[in-house]
């Protein structure tokens, strides 16, 4: 078992990018590489600063464990997050990230 694990009870975090085939016909696969590393970029730090630990990612997904169900429901802000940082608009014009 990993040590980095929260332990007890804890919640879990799913994410995926809804229509992330059709961003990156739309954007190209260098540009879309370049969104695709921003966000994991951006999830990740927001992840660990409410306490979530990556479990796994594949492609554009993660699945997160979170000590707390607030850190996990605190990443419901995250598309806001990443939209106002304006380097990828149409990554969230185009596409939605499902936090459930």
């Amino acid at each position: 078992m990993r040590a980095d694990l929260p332990r007890g009870t804890v919640t879990f975090l799913f994410t995926d990018i809804e229509g992330s085939t059709r961003l990156l016909h739309s954007l190209g696969p260098d540009a879309y590489a370049d969104a695709l590393a921003e966000h994991r970029r951006v999830l990740r730090e927001a992840f660990a600063a409410h306490g979530g630990v990556e479990v796994d990612t594949q492609g554009d997904a993660f699945f997160v464990a979170f000590p707390t169900a607030e850190g996990a429901a605190a990443e419901r802000s995250l598309p806001t997050a990443v939209s106002r940082q304006g380097r990828y608009p149409c990554a969230w014009a185009c596409t939605r990230e499902r936090l459930r």
